[in-house]
């Protein structure tokens, strides 16, 4: 009798154990990097005829670029900045969205931005981009003549939805290589782009 007992006590610890274990998911940790200088170059623009040339693509999950038609997150090419979701705005070489990314601005600090707002997210579409482009309009400024500067505006942290639908804020710091502190057209290469973030890896997860 008392064996009995002991193989139902055993059994019943087994059962308990491996649904504890079938049922936990491990948390992963929240990653923090600064990339620099991701080359985004274009053709055309500024009068040089249609802009054109291939996006740059980035993948927050592995933190690198990739060449990839379907896992990229965020794809840059000169002031322009792109997600893998919605539709093409249709200008030359863009290319074809795979995802559910999208995309808002957010006022504040990277240290202030802790939830994501999923009621302001938007998706790249046929009349526009979700991070918007122009001088003021999105992430930057442009001084225009003499200096034709390209400056990231102060407070500006663009959230994003990634292509399979976890979390990323971006912080830019610099459009020329090697994010020099006073730079200089004349003698400082762009588009370079150097830029903090911060993802989270976790599925149905909303703060950072």
């Amino acid at each position: 009798m008392k064996t009995i007992k002991f193989l139902t006590l055993v059994t019943l610890f087994m059962g308990l154990t491996s649904c504890s274990s079938d049922d936990s998911t491990p948390v992963l940790g929240v990653t923090s990097k600064t990339i620099s200088n991701l080359h985004a170059p274009q053709s055309g623009g500024q009068g040089q005829g249609p802009i054109s040339g291939s996006f740059t693509k980035f993948n927050f999950a592995t933190g690198k670029t990739t060449t990839s038609d379907t896992d990229w997150d965020i794809a840059f090419r000169g002031t322009s900045i792109i997600v893998n979701g919605g539709a093409s705005l249709g200008t030359t070489d863009e290319p074809n969205r795979t995802g559910q990314a999208a995309a808002y601005i957010a006022n504040g600090t990277m240290a202030s931005i802790t939830d994501v707002d999923s009621s302001l997210f938007v998706q790249d579409s046929n009349t526009g981009y979700a991070i918007t482009t122009g001088n003021g309009n999105g992430w930057y400024t442009y001084a225009g003549p003499p200096t034709h500067l390209i400056t990231p505006i102060p407070g500006k942290i663009l959230v994003f939805k990634t292509r399979d639908g976890k979390y990323a804020k971006v912080e830019i710091l610099s459009y020329y290589e090697n994010a020099p502190a006073n730079p200089d057209i004349t003698i400082h290469a762009t588009p370079y782009y150097t830029f903090n973030y911060v993802y989270q890896p976790n599925t149905n997860v909303t703060t950072f």
